[in-house]
């Protein structure tokens, strides 16, 4: 059984996203969605709240998982028997960025391979950081995440605004 990891901070989690977990889900048996838990930031939200919205919006895909993990994505990886990494790009910079994670991880356990999976062009602006600018404004979500995470984003900055 072939199985992929695609890690992430999923914080929310985006439309974009959502592509590159379905074309991941159908190039592989078992797709791994890695929530990172990272000390390093401050999330809008918990990691349990990020699985939990994940496991939501992905829950008629039979071979996706999502899991938290903590520490080195390379650990991670051979803890569940994978060696496969997904990553989504949307430009040139994220290429950058993520080509030298991919050749740390490789350093790190030489038999880890990435895959880069180009973002559909209907999402190729889209990150998590806009979307938490659009939704800290109290601006329309639609088209951006799933449709079913809408209320729950908005309801998370209406709340940090009191």
């Amino acid at each position: 059984m072939r199985t992929a990891v695609y890690p992430g901070s999923f914080d929310p989690c985006t439309n974009g996203h959502l592509d590159v977990i379905k074309r991941a889900s159908r190039l592989f048996d078992r797709v791994v969605v890695a929530v990172l838990v990272n000390s390093s930031k401050q999330p809008a939200f918990s990691v349990e709240e990020r699985v939990n919205m994940l496991n939501a919006v992905t829950d008629d895909m039979k071979n996706v998982e999502v899991r938290a993990f903590n520490g080195l994505l390379a650990d991670f990886m051979k803890n569940i028997n994978s060696s496969i990494i997904i990553k989504g790009i949307r430009a040139v910079s994220d290429f950058e960025y993520e080509f030298q994670m991919a050749l740390t991880n490789r350093t790190l356990n030489s038999e880890l391979e990435t895959l880069f999976l180009h973002t559909s062009q209907d999402y190729m602006f889209l990150s998590s950081s806009i979307v938490k600018e659009i939704a800290k404004y109290g601006g329309c979500l639609d088209g951006l995440v799933p449709d079913g995470l809408i209320p729950v984003i908005k309801s998370r900055f209406e709340r940090s605004d009191k």
